[in-house]
């Protein structure tokens, strides 16, 4: 048995402090540890979202299962809130598409891919910065651009130690922009660090793709019922 958190164990981790963030933010917006508690949630599935693109035999259905999620989530949220925000799956679904595009362009050296690349990352960057002027309804990604490209910079990393690295550069810089209970994510870094690198015994992924739109359901229908 090999010591540490599994991959499993770590996104059970996330899902907790999500859901707590979820909470504070629907039902006890005035207690604030919950808000604090769920910083850790966004590191940890940035780092696993990275692995997954690492380790999955097919990218392109990987990241149809996360669009395809993304868009469940979203009519949830638009009924919830009425709003156009982009919730995090939106966010990783952006991240996954340009790991695809950076494997293709490494995969195949040429000008062609990696101007192919280059334009991935901008129209990420129109999508997060400049869309959402235009657009209006609340519409906005979730993280913004530096959320989109930290899987990417921790997909391209070459080793565990650069990996490491490189998220508390960006989580840094993520808390320098956004300032608050951003700090608190920061943490998340001693928990991955303790990840070893296996997914676990059990088969998890539809639990995890079904555990984001059904727990915002029942969150919301909770607060929907207290509010009337």
């Amino acid at each position: 048995m090999k010591l540490g958190l599994s991959n499993n164990q770590l996104k059970i981790l996330a899902m907790i402090a999500m859901t707590l963030d979820h909470l504070g933010i629907v039902l006890f917006p005035e207690v604030e540890w919950m808000r604090l508690v769920g910083r850790l949630a966004f590191p940890i599935f940035a780092y696993m979202i990275a692995e997954g693109c690492y380790h999955t035999k097919n990218m392109w259905r990987y990241l149809g299962s996360m669009a395809l999620l993304a868009f469940v989530c979203q009519v949830v949220y638009f009924f919830a809130m009425n709003s156009l925000y982009m919730c995090i799956i939106v966010t990783f679904s952006l991240s996954i598409a340009l790991i695809g595009l950076l494997q293709f362009s490494q995969a195949n050296k040429s000008f062609f891919t990696q101007l192919l690349f280059v334009a991935g990352v901008a129209t990420a960057y129109y999508i997060c910065h400049m869309l959402p002027k235009q657009v209006g309804y609340g519409f906005r990604i979730d993280y913004d651009f530096i959320g989109v490209m930290i899987p990417v910079c921790l997909y391209a990393a070459k080793d565990r130690a650069g990996k490491l690295s490189v998220l508390i550069l960006c989580l840094t810089c993520m808390a320098t922009i956004y300032g608050g209970a951003q700090w608190w994510s920061l943490l998340a870094v001693p928990l991955i660090l303790l990840y070893n690198g296996r997914r676990g015994k059990w088969r998890m992924k539809w639990f995890f793709y079904l555990f984001y739109p059904a727990h915002l359901v029942v969150i919301q229908g909770i607060g929907y019922f207290l509010a009337n």
